[in-house]
């Protein structure tokens, strides 16, 4: 499912429109996102939580060479499945 498809089905279930459709879902996926950069986690309980993950810097291998190189710490976005969700996909 694509975001398209994503927002048809939200105007089909919640009868908005296409339009009002896809100002909540870009609303939600903004507020989302300014939370992970604040540096907050966002739970949606039943769902699941989205948080921001640090990643330790590590060595890596260039695979033409095989050289070592070194990959720098940062962070990254992450989405952990809550038991409700878990539970329906099974």
């Amino acid at each position: 499912m694509n975001k398209t498809e994503l927002v048809a089905r939200i105007a089909e279930v919640s009868s908005l429109t296409k339009k009002d459709s896809e100002a909540a879902l870009n609303a939600m996926l903004s507020a989302v996102q300014e939370s992970l950069v604040a540096g907050e986690k966002v739970v949606l309980t039943g769902f699941g939580t989205f948080e921001v993950r640090n990643r330790k810097e590590r060595v890596g291998h260039n695979p033409r060479t095989g050289a070592s190189i070194s990959i720098p710490a940062q962070k990254s976005p992450a989405f952990k499945a809550g038991k409700v969700l878990k539970e329906a996909v099974r």
